[in-house]
């Protein structure tokens, strides 16, 4: 009889690692997610955009060029926006997770 209950108790214990598991691997596959549409974000406004600015010169911003206005102020201006976003969804995705930091 103290064997089965043994064997139920790891049985349980396995089972919550298990879940434990999953649910860390669930949050890593978002996480990750989150991280490659930022990069990617970051690739099109560092390099796509500037690629390109020959072609979009003809669109006027402040009186410059859209490519020289992306080039020194409206990647700056994507790049805080980011960050401010970044912060919001994985604060979400934490609380999602119940993996919030104490104190918030």
């Amino acid at each position: 009889m103290a064997e089965l209950q043994e064997l139920q108790t790891k049985d349980a214990e396995m089972t919550k690692v298990e879940f434990n598991q999953q649910t860390l691997e669930t949050y890593w596959k978002e996480n990750r997610s989150l991280v490659f549409t930022m990069l990617g974000i970051w690739f099109a406004v560092s390099y796509l955009i500037q690629f390109f600015s020959g072609a979009i010169n003809s669109i006027v911003i402040a009186g410059f060029p859209l490519g020289y206005y992306m080039g020194s102020q409206g990647a700056l201006i994507v790049f805080v926006v980011m960050i401010f976003i970044y912060a919001k969804k994985m604060n979400e995705l934490d609380k999602k997770y119940n993996l919030e930091e104490e104190g918030e």
